[in-house]
């Protein structure tokens, strides 16, 4: 669960649920481009067409290379589907940045409109602006490169997550703290697994990219789980006693 979502913040202070541990440090969510924007891929015949994008405040003069099919004069920016809190700090962090008048605010029907998306261009080689987040399959799958922002400020924060705010001002997201989620009883219940719940660390590269192996082969979780124990002890056993860890592996 992210402990920063308002549900959960409240659950954990009335006491209902508790998050243990941060379990995959370095995870985050911004606006991306494939590499081969920047750099090129000379093994697919791709030259870079924006070789200078390094950051949001670049994004203007690069319209051109996104270009929006509706709107050919502007550029397009893929934003998370309407409903999510993602797509009003998104849309908010375009008026912030400048871009409104340059991009399209495009908000795709769903999650799985808004990959579907991104990998159509992926596969065909074009370029794409859009809004993601990890750990996810998508970042396991693709090369990409997230964009520059300001470092991240709360006041700033305040005024992306407010959509009626008339002057947002830009900031990097706030960064997701991932927690197991349990119950207060679960907890009480089951102590020597709230032990090990609290010790699970993810390195996130190595989490995305087992997700995308997991949605490339359409693989049944417990199948995926089972795989990655058998291929990165050095991952889990620093979760468990020594003693525990020797049985887990003995069973593989």
């Amino acid at each position: 669960m992210d402990r920063t979502q308002p549900g959960v913040v409240k659950a954990v202070a009335d006491g209902k649920v508790l998050g243990l541990g941060n379990i995959v440090k370095g995870a985050t969510e911004g606006w991306w481009v494939p590499e081969y924007v920047i750099k090129g891929d000379a093994a697919k015949g791709i030259k870079p067409v924006a070789p200078d994008l390094k950051s949001v405040a670049d994004l203007a003069r690069y319209k051109d290379v996104f270009k929006d099919p509706e709107s050919p004069d502007k550029g397009r920016f893929l934003n998370s589907p309407s409903g999510w809190t993602s797509e009003i700090v998104n849309t908010q962090k375009l008026k912030a940045y400048g871009l409104t008048d340059s991009f399209v605010n495009f908000r795709t029907g769903s999650g799985a409109a808004l990959d579907a998306e991104v990998a159509s261009a992926i596969r065909r080689g074009k370029p794409v602006l859009f809004y993601y987040w990890s750990p996810t399959p998508l970042l396991g799958k693709y090369k990409l490169i997230k964009l520059e922002e300001p470092a991240f400020d709360a006041e700033a924060w305040k005024t992306l997550t407010d959509a009626s705010n008339p002057n947002p001002r830009g900031t990097s997201s706030l960064a997701a703290t991932l927690s197991i989620g349990v119950s207060a009883e679960f907890s009480k219940q089951y102590p020597e697994l709230v032990s090990v719940f609290k010790n699970v660390d993810f390195p996130i590269n190595l989490l995305n990219r087992t997700l995308g192996e997991m949605s490339d082969k359409h693989e049944d979780p417990g199948v995926a789980a089972a795989r990655f124990l058998k291929q990165h002890p050095e991952v889990w056993k620093a979760w468990l006693p020594a003693d525990v860890a020797a049985k887990v592996s003995h069973s593989l």
